[in-house]
C-alpha cells in the first residue's frame, strides 16, 4: 500500500475542552485527549497500531518508513 508514509495529524479543541487528533491519511484513526500532547500520542500510537497490522497482514512492506508532521 505505502513504501513511505508521512501522517499528518490534525488537532482540535471540543468546546467541551478536551482534544481530538485525526490522523488524515488513516480513516478511523481519531482519538481524544485530555490534553493536546495526550491526544497526539494516542495518535501516533494508534496510527503505528494500524501499521503494524498492515505490516503483519503483508499490505506493506518491512521497509516502510512512518513519519509525522501537525497540520
Amino acid at each position: 500500500m505505502f513504501k513511505n508514509s508521512n501522517f499528518t495529524i490534525e488537532m482540535e479543541r471540543e468546546v467541551d475542552g478536551r482534544w481530538i487528533a485525526d490522523v488524515q491519511e488513516l480513516p478511523g484513526v481519531m482519538v481524544y485527549g485530555k490534553t493536546r500532547d495526550e491526544a497526539l500520542a494516542k495518535a501516533e500510537a494508534l496510527a503505528l497500531r494500524v501499521v503494524a497490522d498492515r505490516l503483519d497482514a503483508g499490505e506493506i512492506t518491512p521497509s516502510t518508513k512512518v513519519a509525522f508532521s501537525l497540520a
